[in-house]
């Protein structure tokens, strides 16, 4: 069996920058963009973003500064994205939106790498809000169908919307992203019995903003043209934890969100991360081992060397499938084809 497609494996180390989310102090009034009420003051500002592709790509030339809250009802999303060149063609919800410059948000409640959400919008306040069963990767199935129930969302412009003559400085959102919807993905449980997280808590995170090179022409904005090939040149991709390659869905990349009260300790790095991430080198490899032989391999020393012993990794295959077994300061964990990881129940963290 012949892979069908070459995975792309992250080419830096992983960053895995973390936040830490407060819990709000008070319920906002409404919701309208401006990031100045009294609401968000508690939040920590997040303003170090990236190229996807890590640091040895020029720093985005635009800056753009994101915070989080939380409460029993709902996680609180705000952004501010300085840009002298505000459009929007989107108007309706769940059309495709990186058509145009565009803010992005990547939830995982678990860290399996699969059941993830994305949630997209524009200055013109439209959103595309679906759930990722898995990544792109691993032959994806987007439900697009899916819906966040009950969540909100404002812009406020800095300038005027698709007027180049504007004294345009930026655009600001807010997001009411309710804790019923995102639960679906983060439990097991048919009733969880509560949505909101508990203090501590660990999900995966990552932001991306999109941002077109543009010209103006005729009064309005169009997107640059590459002079030789007449098409639109790609669009930048700035992030706040970079994959190493133009892929933002490589969920084991994205960052850590903490779920935290004032007066709580914040929780040290999660240990079980160092098996995971080899763990997933070895899903790597053996995708590229697929790639160029036709078959999975069951040497996982071949594929990861001395770490292989160090964490106790064996792979097991069949002619369409691999799984690899680590056992580690008494846990077991698992990898499988589809990039799926799991700790047994019987291990304890």
């Amino acid at each position: 069996m012949k892979g069908n497609f070459k995975v792309r494996a992250p080419i830096i180390a992983p960053q895995c920058p973390k936040y830490r989310c407060w819990h709000a102090e008070m319920k906002p009034d409404r919701l309208d963009g401006d990031l100045s009420k009294p609401f968000w003051q508690p939040g920590e500002w997040i303003d170090d973003f990236h190229d996807i592709q890590g640091d040895s790509m020029p720093k985005p030339a635009k800056k753009t500064r994101v915070k989080l809250l939380w409460d029993e009802e709902a996680l609180y999303v705000g952004a501010h994205l300085t840009d002298d060149t505000i459009w929007a063609t989107v108007k309706n919800r769940d059309e495709v939106i990186f058509v145009d410059n565009d803010f992005e948000v990547f939830l995982a409640p678990q860290d399996s790498t699969h059941r993830y959400y994305e949630l997209e919008m524009n200055a013109a306040n439209a959103v595309w809000d679906l759930m990722m069963e898995k990544p792109q990767r691993d032959d994806v199935r987007r439900i697009i169908g899916w819906d966040i129930h009950g969540l909100e969302s404002a812009v406020k412009i800095d300038g005027e919307l698709n007027n180049p003559s504007a004294a345009n400085r930026g655009w600001s959102l807010e997001l009411k992203i309710p804790w019923f919807s995102l639960r679906e993905c983060g439990s097991n449980e048919v009733y969880p019995s509560h949505f909101a997280p508990a203090p501590g808590e660990v999900w995966r995170l990552n932001f991306s903003r999109v941002e077109y090179h543009v010209d103006v022409e005729d009064g309005r904005y169009v997107k640059r043209k590459n002079p030789e090939t007449g098409k639109d040149l790609p669009e930048e991709n700035w992030v706040w934890a970079p994959t190493g390659v133009i892929d933002i869905h490589m969920p084991e990349m994205w960052g850590y969100l903490t779920f935290t009260r004032r007066g709580e300790a914040y929780p040290l790095p999660l240990e079980a991360d160092e098996v995971k991430l080899a763990l997933r080198r070895l899903y790597y490899r053996e995708h590229a081992y697929l790639y160029e032989h036709e078959r999975f391999i069951d040497d996982a020393a071949a594929l990861l060397g001395e770490e292989a012993a160090k964490y106790g990794i064996r792979a097991y295959t069949t002619p369409s499938m691999f799984e690899g077994v680590a056992h580690w300061n008494g846990q077991i964990w698992h990898i499988r084809q589809d990039g799926y990881v799991w700790r047994d129940d019987t291990s304890a963290e």
